[in-house]
Parts: C-alpha cells; sequence; structure tokens
C-alpha cells in the first residue's frame, strides 16, 4: 500500500475466518481506521452512533452473518425492523436472540426457503406472501414490537390493502397459493383462520369474524381509504376543543348576500383556471346567459353562483354520512350541470390525480367519506367544522371535476348556517391556500392550513356592502385580483 494513499472501505466490515482478512481487520483497528461496535461487526464511520449505523446497514448485517436466512412472520410483511425497539425475525436453523445496538434479531429454527420465496438482498431471503401471511397467524405468547405476529387488525388491514390494489381476484391467489404450501409448512391450522379472514372480507362468512373496521367495511360493502382516516383524525386532533374568531356575516340584506356570492363564485372558479375579467362574469351571472364562446366555463360560474347565492341552500348542512353524501350529489349536479361528460351529480368511476398526488380510489370514495364524517360530527365549533369539511370533500376528490368548487361550497355552507361571514380565497392568496393543502397532504402538518384559513375567514369578514362596484373596489385595494406574484393580500 503507497503511503498516504487514501483507503476507501465500506461502511460496515465483519470479522472473518480468512487469515489474510483477519489481519486486515486488525491492522485497520490499531490504525484507528475502523472500530469495533459488536462482535464480528466494525465500521469506517468514526463519527455515527453505533445504533444509527447499524439500523441503515441492517439487511447488510443480516445477509452476511446469517446466510440463507428467511425474514418471516411480522419482518416479512413490514420488510425491516420494528420501528421503536428495532425486532427483526428470520426463520434460521436454530433459536437464538441477538442483540446489537440499535437492534434484536430473533433467530426462530422453521421450515427452509420453499419455491416462491423471494430473495431480498444478497443471501437474505423474504417469506412469500403466502407464507408470510400463515406465519402471522402462529400463536405469539408477548405483545408489541417484542410480538413476531401482527395483531389481527393489523393483519386484516394489510388483507383489505390486496383487495384494493389487486382486486378481489389478487385476494383469492393469494389465499390459493396459502392453500397450496400450508401442508408442507405444517399450517394447516393456520390456514383455516386465514380462510376465515378472507372469506368474511369477500363476504362468505358471517361479518362478525372480523376485528378491523377497514375490514368491516370492506365486507359490508363500503371499504374507505386507512391512509385519508388517519389523515382525517390528524386533522380534527388539531381542531378538537380550540376556541376560534365568531365574524358574524355584514352581509345579511339580500342584495349584500348576493353581491359576496358573486365574488365567491368568481374566485371559487379562478383558481380553478374558469378565468373572466370580472365584467363578463358580471354579464354572465346578471343576464343569466353564457358567453357564446365560453359556454361550459360560463355554466361552471353560474352553477356556482346559484348555489352560493341560495341562503336556503346554504344554510343546510348534513346531519348524517347519507345527507352528506346526497348533499354532494345534489349541489355537483347544478354546478356542472353544462359538463355532461363529467357526469354532474356522480361520483368518479376512474381514479384521479393532481400532479403528483393520487386521491382515493375510485372504489373507496363512498366509504371514505362516510368514515370520515365520524370527525367532522364530533367537532362543535363551525370554523372547526368549515374547514375540516372542505379538506374531506378537497382530499377525497370523489368526483371527475368540480371537486375544489364543490369543497369550498360545503366550506361556506358551514358558515352560512350560523350567521358567520363566508370565506373567500382570492387569487392572490392562491398559492398560500394549495401550499397550504399540499402540506397537510403529503408532509402530515395541519397547522399551516389552519393558519391559511383563519387569515382567509378574516379576511373574508371585511367584505360587505350593497353595491357589487363598491366590493370589487374594496377586493381591488386589498390586491385581491392580483397573481400571487404580483401582489400580496392585506386588508
Amino acid at each position: 500500500m503507497e503511503k498516504n494513499r487514501p483507503i476507501h472501505l465500506q461502511e460496515i466490515l465483519f470479522g472473518s475466518s480468512d487469515k489474510a482478512e483477519s489481519r486486515r481487520i486488525s491492522q485497520l483497528v490499531k490504525q484507528g481506521t475502523i472500530i469495533k461496535i459488536a462482535p464480528s461487526l466494525y465500521t469506517s464511520n468514526l463519527h455515527d452512533t453505533p445504533e444509527s449505523i447499524i439500523k441503515r446497514n441492517w439487511f447488510r448485517i443480516l445477509a452476511a452473518q446469517y446466510p440463507k436466512a428467511l425474514l418471516s412472520h411480522r419482518s416479512a410483511l413490514e420488510c425491516r425492523p420494528t420501528p421503536k425497539e428495532g425486532h427483526i425475525y428470520l426463520s434460521y436453523t436454530y433459536n437464538k436472540v441477538i442483540e446489537l445496538p440499535g437492534m434484536i434479531i430473533h433467530l426462530q429454527a422453521g421450515p427452509p426457503i420453499m419455491e416462491g420465496d423471494n430473495s431480498f438482498f444478497a443471501e437474505l431471503y423474504l417469506s412469500q406472501q403466502a407464507r408470510a401471511f400463515l406465519e402471522n397467524f402462529q400463536q405469539s405468547r408477548k405483545t408489541g414490537e417484542q410480538s413476531r405476529t401482527l395483531t389481527r387488525e393489523q393483519i386484516e388491514e394489510r388483507l383489505e390493502s390486496i383487495i384494493r390494489v389487486k382486486g378481489e381476484d389478487g385476494l383469492n391467489a393469494m389465499r390459493d397459493r396459502a392453500r397450496e404450501i400450508a401442508p408442507a409448512l405444517d399450517m394447516e391450522k393456520e390456514f383455516l383462520e386465514l380462510n376465515k379472514i378472507v372469506s368474511a372480507m369477500l363476504t362468505t362468512k358471517p361479518v362478525r369474524i372480523l376485528s378491523s373496521s377497514v375490514g368491516k367495511a370492506r365486507a359490508l360493502g363500503e371499504p374507505f381509504d386507512p391512509g385519508r382516516i388517519a389523515l382525517f383524525e390528524l386533522l380534527y386532533g388539531a381542531l378538537a376543543g380550540n376556541n376560534y374568531p365568531d365574524y358574524a356575516d355584514k352581509n345579511t340584506s339580500r342584495a349584500a348576500y348576493q353581491n359576496f356570492a358573486f365574488f365567491e363564485s368568481y374566485f371559487s372558479n379562478y383558481i380553478e383556471g374558469t378565468i373572466f375579467e370580472v365584467e363578463e362574469a358580471r354579464q354572465i351571472i346578471t343576464t343569466e346567459t353564457p358567453l357564446p364562446a365560453r359556454n361550459e366555463d360560463s355554466h361552471d360560474v353560474l352553477g356556482t353562483y346559484k348555489i352560493v347565492s341560495n341562503q336556503t341552500e346554504m344554510s343546510i348542512c348534513p346531519s348524517s354520512p347519507s345527507e352528506l353524501i346526497d348533499l354532494l350529489f345534489r349541489r355537483h349536479a347544478i354546478l356542472l350541470s353544462a359538463r355532461t361528460d363529467k357526469n354532474p351529480g356522480q361520483f368518479k368511476h376512474i381514479n384521479n390525480r393532481a400532479g403528483d398526488t393520487e386521491f382515493v380510489d375510485w372504489q373507496l370514495v363512498m366509504g371514505t367519506l362516510k368514515k370520515g364524517f365520524d370527525w367532522y360530527s364530533l367537532l362543535q365549533h363551525p370554523f372547526a367544522k368549515a374547514i375540516y369539511m372542505m379538506f374531506l370533500v378537497s382530499e377525497v376528490h370523489p368526483f371527475l371535476d368540480g371537486n375544489g368548487r364543490v369543497a369550498r361550497v360545503m366550506l361556506n355552507a358551514e358558515l352560512s348556517c350560523m350567521k358567520l361571514s363566508k370565506i373567500i380565497i382570492p387569487t392572490v392568496y392562491r398559492e398560500d391556500y394549495v401550499g397550504a393543502l399540499r402540506r397537510l397532504t403529503r408532509q402530515n402538518d395541519p397547522d399551516p392550513y389552519i393558519r391559511m384559513m383563519l387569515r382567509a375567514y378574516e379576511f373574508s369578514s371585511t367584505i360587505y356592502g350593497e353595491d357589487n362596484y363598491e366590493m370589487e373596489k374594496y377586493l381591488n385595494s386589498c390586491d385581491a385580483f392580483k397573481e400571487p406574484k404580483h401582489g400580496k393580500l392585506h386588508f
């Protein structure tokens, strides 16, 4: 080795029975180039903790130190150590528990690798899906992360996800494979349990067998998106029990209410890309006549206005999941009446997305809305209920088109029915609005969304008057009509 020549080493090195390699390792230790962090385990990383090094190299360690081991039981479904305590479960040739910094390895004597099991990394293998589910129906005396098996509820949620991704045929195919391999694994009893759960989910066995809410919903024909329900619960937790302002609606007369509704409709469509000059929108609404060259866009503005200018309609809020669905159907049918290709008044029949955000699967829309209603019904303050409702509809995205506009209609009905100021999202505030929604969806952070809506609520409470042109003048003074890069909302 040339003097001062840099040595390039892997982060993880292993002790070896090869004498030459063993001497090399010993020399590197003496030089201080590497350090020992566990039996037969060394690292060239002299800065990070042994725990963090082992956690990010867990699969390399297992593959090198336990060749032909099989990630099994819960580890075969989770494909990683447990998040808090770092337990990992493997089928091997003997039983042993090995504790390393950041990871506890559970070796369990069990059936060897069989046809259909998967290569995971180098000589580390992974139980095939059918085998993994059978393994998770074995008995475990321990609980929590020390249990080698998932809970019944967790198993059901994973089975339900197979239906969502691969359909009922996919779940049946997995069950058929489990039936085929159960005798070779001596897991016929476990297959009987698996078969009961699958049959219940496919409604050929009694629903009472099931433990999880997502499994029961699937069996009852109203499956929901569990990830979205967790997100709605998160928003509920951030809203529940807090005090919010009560900005009274100052647009109490018919004329004032309709003036506000005009700009409410104008901005709600503008934010979705249906762009008119204010005077064009005013002409469409006052004459109730679409512009000849833009019939569908004109009807979008008219449809939105027809709903939000109707004080009776905007005083209706859902008191049950079925009423929520009926309201969504009715309001969407009015809003998109001219766009027959978008199935007005009907939920989507194909999936939709915005950028890289995939919205709720069309088959899960009904169940997700109804399950999401639970948290809405528990909220007390009108503002909390309003912005929860808007996010619920926006996040589910139940229609082919018009989801944002319908969501904002539902938002403002919650406020209007309590005689509070409705909320306008002006053009200049669009990026704040979209960014806060995205932050909640992608980063599970509800605080920017709540703050953004509170500011929009306060701003909107300052918009009132009997004169439509005076209201427009005030909105101009707030930079409301400007694009975000050309202005900033002030009032």
